[in-house]
């Protein structure tokens, strides 16, 4: 299976999915660490992540997916919604929260 075609699985498998740099217990980096604190200030306790860090090609291959260069990524039901300084924005101005509830 090509990594284009094992992203697309991800991102339809699970309702809510960040592609980030380390793992929800334990972030990587400043972003993905933000990213998480957003997903749980918006009751998604328990997302679906996928530690970049640990598959090059996933790494690589999901800046192409979204066409989006850099990483955390977040998915709602399959959709792309941004990386953490648009989740913030969102967040910040309520839009982010309904899109859970859908």
């Amino acid at each position: 299976m090509d990594t284009q075609t094992r992203i697309k699985e991800i991102v339809t498998s699970h309702p809510v999915v960040l592609f980030m740099k380390g793992t929800a217990q334990f972030p990587q980096c400043g972003f993905s660490g933000k990213a998480i604190q957003i997903l749980n200030a918006c009751g998604i306790s328990e997302p679906f992540t996928v530690n970049v860090l640990a598959d090059e090609g996933i790494r690589q291959g999901i800046k192409e997916f979204a066409n989006w260069p850099t990483i955390p990524q977040l998915y709602v039901n399959g959709e792309f919604i941004g990386g953490s300084d648009i989740m913030m924005e969102m967040f910040e101005s309520g839009e982010l929260q309904p899109i859970f509830k859908a």
